[in-house]
């Protein structure tokens, strides 16, 4: 069973290609996150955790969730993680998750896929997106024919800057970056309300017709790329950028 986590749509992207092609089923744990509901999922074939990478490592509340639920009926799991670069070395945490589940960790498949951080980096023009996603498929198909053998994902050859980047740097991160004070919301909010219903976290509520964010962020990007009209900003660091979708690739 694959099992993701997606604020724009890279990791959902991928689960759904490898879903497709496995002919395995493919679940969100977006409701499960949201809702605060500890999953109870059974599979009669290995795990496949599907998410982005946060600071070198899986995304806090992703890594929550897979600890508060109960995963049965097989015992071996593989992670794919979606990059924009590259994923440190985020292979360590999710083998000591695995012993924390009592799982058998069969390795970290990285994916570089279209940067979608609209609050700290430069965001690709839809064409440029399209190329990095069909680019993606050659990972994951290395990825299904490692699964499809029952083998273990290579093992990453982490440097000093991977532990670091996923040690120190993840441990700073969190507490001096993923803020919510930043985002606005301009005149062109029309009151939709899409920006509330897609917070993983509940961290947005309508007042007057308007979002506002009460800190419990997790800097997804959901909100900011999935407004209907772009009225969301994060500060200046998002004006003219790009609001990123994952576009839809032909094989």
């Amino acid at each position: 069973m694959i099992v993701y986590f997606s604020g724009t749509g890279n990791s959902r992207y991928c689960a759904e290609f490898l879903a497709r092609h496995l002919e395995d089923a493919c679940i969100d744990a977006f409701y499960f996150i949201r809702d605060g509901i500890a999953a109870e999922l059974i599979s009669g074939k290995p795990w496949i955790f599907v998410a982005p990478t946060y600071a070198w490592q899986l995304p806090r509340v992703f890594a929550d969730f897979i600890r508060r639920g109960n995963f049965d009926g097989h015992d071996e799991a593989y992670f794919v993680m979606t990059c924009g670069d590259g994923i440190g070395g985020a292979g360590a945490y999710n083998a000591a998750l695995c012993r924390e589940k009592g799982l058998i960790y069969r390795g970290t498949m990285a994916v570089v896929m279209p940067e979608n951080y609209v609050a700290m980096f430069p965001v690709p023009q839809e064409d440029e997106a399209r190329r990095i996603v069909h680019a993606a498929q050659r990972s994951l198909k290395k990825a299904l024919r490692y699964i499809a053998a029952e083998e273990n994902f290579p093992a990453a050859k982490d440097g000093v800057k991977d532990k670091l980047m996923s040690a120190v740097v993840n441990g700073v991160f969190y507490p001096l970056f993923v803020k919510d004070r930043a985002f606005r919301v301009s005149d062109a909010c029309i009151s939709c309300g899409k920006c509330a219903e897609g917070c993983v976290t509940n961290s947005i509520h309508m007042a007057n017709g308007r979002p506002v964010w009460t800190g419990r962020c997790t800097h997804c990007m959901a909100c900011i790329c999935n407004c209907p009209t772009a009225a969301i900003e994060y500060g200046r660091r998002s004006v003219g950028k790009p609001r990123y979708h994952c576009p839809e690739v032909e094989e």
